[in-house]
């Protein structure tokens, strides 16, 4: 099977489609303001206060000065975590040392971060008063300030029009000669995004935050590889129609799995903290979300590679150093694997379940040599009663 997966690609003869990457990029976007945090209608009037000072253009001009005053600093912090985290990895996964230049990659996130705060600052209010209407609850009266805030929660769409092919292109660098050193570049913007939110007031955080979600989901999700084998396809491809189906819903999906899998293990714990911890739960949801990218990508493109080369070195390297069993990670799938029989028709889900049947594969107990001795008694009877979909 996996030799079939891998020849059954002849799309590269294909010109590039750019409307239909365009079109997916789109999707992600509208995606992506549907689950924004825009809840303000509760903020007490101090807070609102201080959110439109923050807001004001001499206001984010003193975020950013913050910012920039501190990047050499925590980027080079950021590193250090990193390389405490990682540096075994090296030779336990055979990368070479040469492949892994710190400065290059410290460097690289510097120019990432400044395009991304110069976004910040030079973002101008969007008045589209429909777009702004679909984000607000239907009770909710749009009032100026009201609409002022929803309206800037469109600011890191614009943040993806500008630098989501650069972070396309930054991915493409740091696979193309071992496809494990994205590893070590998405922890250093990991850890960079924490360290510079952790200097900024909860008002400013809440706002910088979306920003970097940006960069994160960019850097760990192969979204622009997705969107070039997209454009390669024809119009009428069920792998692309399922695609399409999939993606406005992925984050939902996301969250619902995420969600069920922490009733399934409350008290289990890993390197940032107890499942429902909240910056545990955005990093499970960004991982959900990197899952079914990574099955998309393989979809598109035809063949395995994407989770063979990258996706599971990926996780063999970063999830036992996390502290995330595999047990949670095939729960993870077993869940994935539901939801997309669920929500695509038969023919649509048969163009994506023999790269899912593969992921199910590369993430068996038989691969690991595991036994059920260290799981959560609750949840292996809970998966015993859930017979997994390929057994």
């Amino acid at each position: 099977m996996y030799k079939y997966l891998e020849n059954n690609l002849n799309s590269d003869k294909k010109p590039i489609n750019n409307g239909t990457i365009e079109s997916l990029g789109l999707q992600w976007a509208k995606k992506y303001l549907q689950n924004l945090d825009v809840d303000f209608h509760n903020d007490k009037s101090s807070d609102a206060q201080d959110f439109n000072q923050v807001i004001s253009q001499a206001g984010r001009e003193i975020t950013v000065q913050k910012l920039r005053a501190s990047m050499r600093t925590v980027s080079l912090q950021a590193w250090n975590k990193t390389e405490e985290l990682l540096s075994k990895e090296v030779k336990r996964h055979r990368i070479k040392p040469e492949a892994i230049d710190p400065w290059e990659i410290a460097g690289d996130s510097f120019k990432i971060y400044e395009k991304a705060l110069e976004v910040y600052t030079n973002f101008t209010p969007l008045h589209k008063q429909s777009t702004v209407i679909k984000l607000a609850p239907k009770k909710e009266s749009l009032s100026p300030d009201v609409s002022l805030r929803y309206t800037e929660q469109l600011a890191p769409t614009q943040l993806t029009k500008a630098i989501s092919s650069s972070l396309g292109a930054l991915r493409r660098k740091y696979t193309q000669q071992d496809p494990k050193v994205i590893g070590f570049v998405s922890m250093q913007f990991h850890f960079t995004s924490q360290m510079l939110l952790q200097l900024l007031s909860h008002t400013e955080q809440k706002l910088l935050s979306n920003y970097f979600k940006v960069i994160d989901d960019h850097l760990y999700m192969p979204l622009q590889r997705a969107y070039n084998a997209a454009a390669k396809l024809d119009c009428d491809s069920l792998a692309l129609s399922a695609v399409q189906h999939l993606l406005p819903t992925s984050t939902h999906i996301a969250k619902s799995i995420t969600q069920k899998v922490i009733k399934l293990y409350p008290a289990y714990r890993c390197y940032s903290g107890n499942l429902n911890h909240k910056k545990v739960i955005t990093s499970s949801i960004r991982d959900v979300e990197m899952f079914q990218v990574y099955l998309w990508v393989c979809a598109l493109e035809g063949n395995i590679s994407a989770i063979q080369q990258e996706l599971f070195p990926l996780c063999v390297m970063l999830y036992p150093t996390l502290k995330v069993s595999w047990e949670i990670i095939r729960q993870m799938l077993h869940l994935l694997g539901q939801e997309i029989s669920e929500r695509l028709n038969t023919e649509q889900a048969n163009t994506l379940m023999p790269y899912f049947q593969v992921l199910w594969h590369m993430f068996s107990p038989e691969v690991f040599g595991e036994n059920n001795s260290g799981m959560d008694l609750n949840a292996y009877n809970e998966r015993k009663s859930c017979k997994p979909l390929f057994a």
